[in-house]
């Protein structure tokens, strides 16, 4: 049985038992959350999508609070003498998906 879920603008396919890297979440390590909405839900009794997959809940725990690999933008113009360095990290939160149901 899988899920795809809407969280931060993005959307995510997740098991029970998965580890998912959300964008920042206010909530403690160890807490229990309730992922955000749910898309679609795959199962033994089929697919269920839209209205159908509105009553679904997929739960989970917070293991962790961190920042993704470093990204560096690099802007360059030729001849012109112009390059410009910037980096970034990416906050996310770690959940382990719990259930389904």
């Amino acid at each position: 049985m899988y899920a795809v879920i809407e969280a931060g603008g993005k959307q995510y396919r997740v098991a029970p038992g998965d580890l998912v890297r959300v964008d920042t979440l206010s909530a403690e390590p160890g807490a229990e959350i309730e992922l955000g909405k749910v898309l679609m839900v795959a199962g033994d009794s089929g697919i269920k999508t839209g209205a159908d997959a509105s009553g679904v809940k997929v739960t989970g725990t917070v293991t962790k609070h961190g920042r993704g690999v470093k990204v560096i933008v690099f802007k360059f113009k030729r001849k012109k003498q112009y390059k410009r360095t910037q980096g970034h990290r990416q906050n996310f939160t770690e959940v382990k998906v719990n259930a389904i149901a």
